[in-house]
């Protein structure tokens, strides 16, 4: 008796119903619409960091220009004017002055750490190297999720851990991309300090980012921006008065040097304006993940501003991070209850970009009534 012919009718090969199940897979939970505006918003802030850093870059080699605080001082000011007053013109709980008489020390450590997250960065520049600078600043990843997991009852799956990793390969990727372009050229003048900088650094924006996420899913997001303005603005005015005010006295002022001042400014106050959007719709670690890639955006630009060498790796690095990037927001959170709350000890489920199905919930609520 002859086999029987594994061809269907016109002697046509089936398909495997394992591809076509691995791709209905793919589309539905790797390329929804949710996940694609996460990416988008991701990149929005990643392009506002990839400015302010061209425009430093500018400064400090056109320029000689090397004032890291009086930037910062000057973001902090615009954010003091625009979100600050607006709070002082508020009623009820949202007015600045009951906030400040409530909360007044919660939110000057907040900006302390805010401040002092972006000046141990930059400074750590001035002591180890690039790949030091690089490498050791995605520390703050692992130590954001440890503070989500205490502070705001985070719960990963297994998941969320390889995404990470996944994420850090590609940096990895980028740092080897450095050295073969023959971009490590400063080996520092103490590198044990640099690395330490940057390890304080790291993790004070890993503690700014989860009291932001909190701030702007349990309050609101103009008190975020309202208070780290106002005690941003002091702080930050403090230490330039005694960090800087040689570098600042010495500055050869002219329009290009003002006009890289502005940009940088309204890069600086647009990342701080949409970053707690972003977070209210995502998480903390998600925008974490998603600008990893402001470091490679400042390297294209770079090919054609300050003259770098291309190297494939690059497009392989940002590949590898945007991977990651999507296996993370692939796959649903859980939130547990607090141990002391009155609610039952359950979990709930919450995803990482849960705020973008809000119209649909809406929707789905007056169907409902109906």
């Amino acid at each position: 008796m002859e086999a029987a012919s594994p061809a269907g009718p016109g002697g046509r090969e089936p398909h495997a119903p394992g591809s076509a199940s691995l791709l209905l897979w793919i589309k539905g939970r790797l390329f929804t619409w949710d996940i694609l505006k996460t990416i988008a918003l991701g990149q929005m802030l990643s392009l506002c960091i990839c400015g302010t850093a061209i425009t430093s870059q500018y400064l400090a080699e056109r320029y000689k220009v090397n004032t890291p605080m009086l930037q910062s001082f000057i973001n902090y000011c615009l954010l003091f004017l625009i979100y600050t007053v607006m709070l002082a013109f508020r009623s009820g709980s949202d007015n600045l002055l009951y906030i400040l008489k409530k909360k007044w020390w919660k939110y000057i450590l907040l900006g302390l750490a805010d401040v002092e997250a972006n000046y141990l960065i930059v400074r750590a520049y001035q002591y180890t190297t690039l790949t030091s600078v690089q490498l050791l600043d995605c520390f703050g990843i692992p130590v954001l999720m440890a503070l989500s997991w205490f502070i705001l009852y985070a719960r990963y799956r297994v998941i969320h851990f390889i995404a990470v990793a996944v994420c850090l390969l590609g940096v990895g990727t980028m740092v080897g991309a450095d050295i073969l372009a023959g971009r490590e050229d400063s080996a520092g003048n103490n590198v044990l300090i640099g690395d330490i900088l940057v390890l304080l650094g790291a993790s004070l924006y890993a503690v700014s980012n989860v009291c932001e996420e909190y701030i702007v899913k349990k309050l609101s997001r103009q008190e975020f921006l309202g208070m780290v303005g106002l005690f941003g603005t002091i702080i930050s005015g403090i230490q330039l008065l005694i960090v800087e005010y040689k570098d600042i006295a010495s500055i050869h002022w002219d329009w290009k040097i003002a006009l890289l001042f502005v940009a940088f400014a309204l890069c600086m106050f647009c990342l701080y304006s949409f970053m707690p959007l972003v977070i209210k719709v995502t998480s903390a670690t998600s925008v974490n993940l998603g600008i990893l890639t402001a470091d490679l955006y400042s390297l294209f630009f770079g090919l054609f501003l300050f003259g770098y060498k291309f190297s494939g790796l690059y497009i392989l690095s940002f590949t590898v991070i945007m991977v990651g990037f999507i296996l993370y927001c692939s796959t649903p959170t859980r939130t547990a209850e607090p141990a002391e709350s009155s609610v039952p000890p359950v979990t709930s489920i919450g995803i990482d970009n849960l705020g973008l199905k809000l119209e649909e919930s809406l929707q789905e609520t007056h169907s409902a009534v109906l």
